[in-house]
Parts: structure tokens; sequence; C-alpha cells
């Protein structure tokens, strides 16, 4: 530290910052998410009372975050918080700094006397100001009236490790309203985040207004319920996340719709809104793909005036009619009078060129301009529009399909086909500038679970092949939220919290030993969540199997994840509520029955249900295999399968033997099958517990026992089993499916309760 104040007892200090780990007394002390780059604590408390005096050094731009400082103690103390003069002593205090080096970094002291924020830009003050906010009591954020506020003694350094520290926000599929776009904005404040990346155009809907052509909202803004809309109230049906806004339910015509749109005036005052908070909105209108919300009034957009799914994706725009491209400017030069941010996204992802190669323009275009093939012929649509937005002051964002064809250098890479792991690579090498989106973990419509806040945490946005200068152009990464599954204001919440804080962590700390220390702050962040009545979505219940065996008696006990919670279960298989019994320590089993368990707050909130089935099973005895070989036998299939069922009648294009559970290197079928199958020969009696993890699928036999059934086409996932062994071998089986977009398998064990761990190679035989 290059200073610290004289109200600071050297003796008492304590200083944790990069390269020291966190006591837990301090984090306690300093529940900080983002935890700060240096931070040094002391001894004793800085009171402030309501007549304390904000001063803005003369010549510095941090006004507006003094008024947001303002706010904070006008919010604590109501009519009680005064205008005063001018008083020193007793004052917060916000100082030029020109040795600062960060645009967004800070220094923060508070003494015994007072607080002085330093900065070199607005942005850095008000950081400054949400880690006071942070530190002071969550009583704040109800609006319940203080007689005094109390900050630790402290002494702060901070600044971002990334410059891009995104979120983003798909309001086609599901649509947000105003509110709750200031609400997203607010907790992407709090926790330090700077980029909101709204995707505002899709096959399911066009949400923002567009002047030029008034049918893209007052058509392509409404539809009548889709397939996607079914599914989530089916799933309300046992879950009310899932209930679909009725705000953005409309009758009209005899039809009931569904739809909303954003007006130019009302998106200009969400993004100033943004802009008072230091985070910068970029808008998303996605093309060429993605466009059957404005094909549908603007049919000349195509190559042939149709407007349909193709195999996988829609039908895209034209990119060989210069009307495609007079429509395209004309909505961009609206989108930029409505977003100041030096970015726009095009999107750029899932195009179907079919069409493109039937189009007698597209052939003639091609043949004129050289272009070789239809990725390439992609690019010069994606290259044409970006030399549009650089003549309007603005850099050009899309998603990494758009490099294959060919890209210019000055391009914006956003990588999240995790399928594809050289891509940010080859953007790179390249000379494009990357920001780090991949499916896993930053995918968070992805249903969370027990590992989800981890992977966030411990996700490292610097591909290794990259040297320290190569990684440099990576500037950062984002998490992204698509709605498909997300028809409420509750269900985003819950999708995005706590992983949003995990994010927020990486990309500004970048310390991945301190995951305990932040799992402990979070613990205290969740208070101040509950406060500003967030619906996120609670910590797992500890340990939990998918499905237990026992031989005489089971016990099933649940350590409450946070003070507070209550967990309630249910044997007749319904749901759990607040009238269901609480779970006892230990609940005794002693026949095969399904106990479904859930955590509730003290306000009635329920956490997710847990389906656990009880099997009643004696021990298998072992089988005689004589003379055993080492390893499995496996055979591979190169084919697509949506169940593992399905491979049994497919015909084996090898086989191979293997002593792992893992995919071979030579495997280079984007979509395949493996059977593994053999023996295992176990060293004890006892409960073995198996831990499968598929993306896509897998099931798991253990003598004529399906012990893990994680089956179907799917992201990574965890699904467990048990199943009761005698000492010895007993057939073993796993089906291995993935459909294509990248795989993972990890199969671990645990027996008679110890920790998971991988199956040793030496228990495998055939």
């Amino acid at each position: 530290m290059k200073s610290i104040s004289k109200y600071l007892s050297a003796a008492a200090l304590m200083l944790t910052c990069a390269g020291g780990a966190i006591a837990q007394e301090t984090a306690s002390k300093f529940p900080l998410i983002p935890y700060p780059t240096h931070l040094v604590a002391g001894k004793g408390s800085f009171i402030i009372k309501p007549e304390i005096s904000l001063i803005v050094e003369s010549g510095t731009p941090f006004k507006s975050e003094a008024d947001e400082m303002n706010k904070l103690l006008l919010k604590a103390f109501g009519s009680n918080r005064k205008k005063v003069a001018k008083n020193t002593m007793r004052s917060i205090v916000f100082a030029y700094d020109s040795s600062i080096s960060s645009s967004e970094g800070y220094k923060l002291d508070i003494t015994l006397s007072g607080i002085t924020i330093k900065a070199k830009e607005a942005a850095g003050a008000f950081h400054a100001v949400e880690t006071i906010r942070q530190l002071l009591p969550v009583a704040l954020e109800t609006g319940a009236v203080q007689k005094t506020l109390s900050l630790p003694v402290v002494s702060i350094e901070d600044e971002p490790a990334y410059e891009w520290r995104g979120m983003h926000l798909d309001v086609s599929r599901h649509f947000f309203s105003i509110s709750y776009l200031k609400k997203f904005i607010d907790r992407m404040a709090l926790y330090k985040m700077n980029k909101l990346h709204l995707h505002l155009t899709d096959d399911q809907g066009w949400r923002i207004e567009i002047k030029k052509y008034p049918l893209l909202t007052e058509a392509g803004a409404w539809r009548t319920f889709n397939n996607q809309d079914s599914a989530c109230m089916k799933r309300a049906k046992d879950n009310p996340d899932f209930t679909i806004d009725k705000e953005h339910i409309i009758q009209k015509n005899g039809k009931t719709l569904y739809g909303g749109f954003y007006t130019q005036e009302e998106m200009k005052g969400v993004v100033t809104y943004a802009a008072a908070k230091h985070i910068d909105i970029i808008p998303e209108i996605d093309m060429p793909g993605h466009m059957m919300a404005a094909i549908n009034s603007y049919p000349y957009l195509t190559c042939d005036g149709e407007n349909k799914w193709g195999e996988l994706f829609t039908k895209p725009i034209c990119p060989c009619n210069e009307t495609t491209f007079e429509f395209a400017e004309n909505v961009f030069s609206e989108i930029i009078q409505i977003f100041p941010s030096k970015y726009i996204h095009i999107g750029g992802d899932e195009v179907d060129r079919t069409n493109w190669g039937k189009s007698d323009a597209c052939k003639a275009l091609m043949e004129r301009e050289g272009i070789k093939d239809l990725p390439a012929l992609q690019s010069y649509f994606i290259n044409r529009m970006e030399k549009f937005f650089n003549s309007k002051g603005r850099k050009l964002i899309g998603w990494d399909e758009i490099i294959e064809g060919g890209i210019s250098p000055t391009a914006i890479v956003m990588y999240w086909r995790t399928w594809v792991p050289d891509a940010p690579v080859k953007a790179v090498k390249n000379g494009n500038t990357v920001i780090m989106t991949p499916g896993e973990p930053l995918y968070f419509d992805n249903q969370p679970d027990q590992y989800s806040v981890s992977k966030v945490y411990h996700f490292n946005p610097i591909p290794k092949v990259l040297n320290a200068e190569e990684a440099k152009s990576i500037i950062g990464a984002q998490a992204n939220l698509w709605s498909e599954m997300i028809p409420s204001e509750k269900r985003a919440d819950y999708m995005y919290m706590p992983r949003l804080t995990a994010l927020a962590e990486m990309l500004w700390t970048h310390r991945e030993d301190q995951y305990d220390s932040y799992l402990q702050r979070l613990t205290e962040q969740y208070k101040r969540m509950d406060a500003l009545k967030i619906n996120y979505r609670l910590p797992d219940l500890p340990n939990l199997l998918n499905e237990y065996v026992f031989t005489d008696e089971g016990k099933l006990s649940i350590t409450a994840p946070l003070p507070g919670l209550t967990i309630r279960y249910t044997t007749d298989g319904t749901l759990p509520d607040m009238k269901s019994p609480v779970l006892p320590s230990p609940l005794s089993i002693k026949k095969t029955e399904l106990i479904r368990v859930a955590a509730f707050t003290p306000a009635g909130t329920r956490g997710d249900v847990y389906s656990l089935n009880y099997t009643q099973q004696q021990m298998l005895g072992p089988i005689k295999i004589a003379p055993p070989k080492p390893g499995l036998n496996a055979t591979y299939y190169k084919a697509f399968f949506k169940q593992t069922s399905l491979m049994k009648d497919a015909k084996v294009d090898s086989a191979f033997t293997t002593d792992k559970i893992e995919v071979p290197s030579t495997v280079k079928a984007p979509s395949f099958g493996i059977t593994y199958k053999g023996y295992i020969d176990v060293p004890t009696d006892g409960i073995y517990s198996f831990f499968l993890t598929c993306d896509d699928g897998g099931v798991l036999y253990i003598g004529n026992n399906v012990v893990v059934n994680n089956d179907g086409n799917h992201s990574a996932q965890e699904r467990s089993g048990q199943v009761a062994l005698k000492m010895g071998a007993h057939p073993f089986k796993l089906d291995f499916i993935e459909g294509g977009g990248g795989f993972k398998l990890l199969l671990k064990y645990s027996v008679n309760g110890s920790a998971p761990q991988d199956v040793p190679s030496s228990w495998f035989k055939n």
C-alpha cells in the first residue's frame, strides 16, 4: 500500500491481498463480493451520523457518484438526513488520484474519523460506493431507518482483472419489463459488473421499436403460445416460477398473444439509468439468421420469400440482395441512435445457408466477388456490416461462427461453442479481440446443480495454449441467460443468482484459491439478496444421491446449508410444502419408498425438490471369472443416438480394450456411442455409490441392476446411485452416447459414505 492512515495501528493490521489467503475472521468482517485486490483491515469503526457531510474536491468528475452515496445515506437516515456545512473532520471525501492506472480502480480509506474515496475516473468512484454499500448493514436495503451507521476501519486499493465483465439477457424468447431491466442493472452494479448484452431480436419476437419498419413490433413482438410456452406451462404445475408473467399476455382479434416491446424512448431511459451505474448496454440484433420475427412481415428479406424452419434453424435473410443491406442499415441506424455504446452485436450464429446456395442472385454475387463458399458468403455480409458500423464510430461483435468464412481482425469475437475449443485461439491469432462466453459453465440458462457455482468461480477465460502476449486479446467474459425456459422474472432470478456473484469475483479479483472464503462471504450476501427480494437459488442440500439402496435399514440425515432453513419431506409422492413434516435427524427407512425433500426459508420460499428413491436390496454375490484379463471390452458406434438403448441394434464401427471410463482421443465423430462391458472387482463388502457425469447421456449397470440412469441428450450433468455388493467380481456395463456439440464422461465411486474418487483401473476385468 502506498499510504495507510495514521488511524490504523500497524500492529493491528492483517494484509489480505493477492498472494495471501483471506482469513476466516476477515472474510466475516468484510463479506465483499468481489473481494478487493488489496485490503488492509484495522481496528475500530467509523460511526456515520445523519449530519455527515459529503465533499467532492473541486475539479473532480465525481458529483454523480457523491449523489449515489447520498442516496444510501438518505435511505438509511430518512428525514434525519440534513444538509450541513462542510465538516472535514466528519466527512466522506471524493478526491482525484492520477496515480491510479485503471479507469475502474479506486482507493478507499475508512478511518476512525472519516472516509476518503480516491479515483482517476468516475467509474472507480462508483465502485467504491458499491463497496461501502456492501459493508453497510443489510437493513439499509429494506429502508429501515437507522440512527447511526458503522463501518469497519479499512484501507482498500482495488481494480478489476478484466475489462469486460458482462451479463447477457435474452428478452426475445420471453419478454422482461423495463422495471426488471432496472433491477437487473442494480444487481450487476452491486457486484461491479459493467456490460449488459441485450438480445433484442430472434425468431420468437422482435423487442425494440424501429420507426422505419413499424411491423417489426406491431406484428413481430407478438405470438400465439409456442412449444416453449407450453413446456413452461407444464412445469408450472409443480413450480410456480415457470408461470408465464401475465403482464405480457394480451387478447387481440380473438387470439391470446404473448409478447411486448420497448419503445425507443423507454430504452433510452434504461440506457441512461445503466450509464449512471457505469454499465454499458450492448444491443444485439441477430443477423443473418434468427430473423423469423422480421421476415414474417418483410418476406422480401429472404432469397426466395420463404420463412420457415430448416433442418435445424430458420431461413436467414439474403446477403445477395441490396434490399437486405438497405433494411439492415436502416435498422442499425436507429439502434445506434438509441444505444451510445461503442459496441453493436450482430449475432451471426446458427445460420442455415442452404437457400443461399440455390439462389441465382447469390451464385452471381459469389462469382462476381470471388467468394468461394457459403461460409465466406456469410462473412461477406458480416464484413460489409462491420464497415457500416465503423462508419458510425462503432465496433462489431459477433458470435464465434463469424470466423468460419474469414473475418477482419477488427471484429470482436464472442466465443460460446464449447465443442469448437480452437475457435477463440484462431480468433486471437487472426488479431481479433475475444470475449469468452462458453456454454459450459457460462450459459446460466443451463439448470444449476451442486457444482455450478464452483465451475463458474474456477473458470479461467484464458485458453492454455495462448502465450502472455496473445492472452491480452481476451478482454473478459460474460454469462448468457437464454430465456426459452425462463418465462418469469422469478425464474430469471433463480437461474442467475448466485452464479453472477461467482462470475463477478472471477472477473474482478481472479483468485481461484479463495473459493472457501468466497463461499463464506456468499453466505452473508444471501442476507442482502433476501432484503432485495431476489429469488435466488437456495444452496444445494449436501451429499444427496438420486438413488439409494439399503439391506436392513436406511437412514437419511440432512444438514441445512444455511442458518434458518428448514428441511421438510413427504413419502406419498407429493411435493413438500410448508405443511409437510420437518425431516427428523435421522429419518429411519425400512421399506422401499420415495422420499421427497426440500429446504424452506422462514418466508416460505421453497428450494429445489429432491426425489430420493430408497430400494431395499440384498447384497449381490460375486461371480467367478477365470482367467480374468485386465480392462473392459468397448464397442464404438459411429452414429447419432437419442437414447443409449438404440445402440443395441446399431452397426459396430470398431472395438477396443480399456482400463478407464473415458472416450479415446482417436474418436473424432461429432455423434457416437460407446459401450464398456466386463466386470468390476470390488475389494470389500459394502454399499457402493456411483457418480456418473455425462454430456450427453449414459446408463450404468452392475449385475442386472440399473445403478445410475443419466440417459438422453443433454449438457453435462451428474446423476448418482447405489448398489449393495459383496467382495468380488460383478458384471459391469456402461452405455454412453454423444449427440454432437462436445462430450464429457466421468465415473467416480464411494463406499459406505467415503469421499468420491476415481474407480481404480485394477477393478476392471474382462
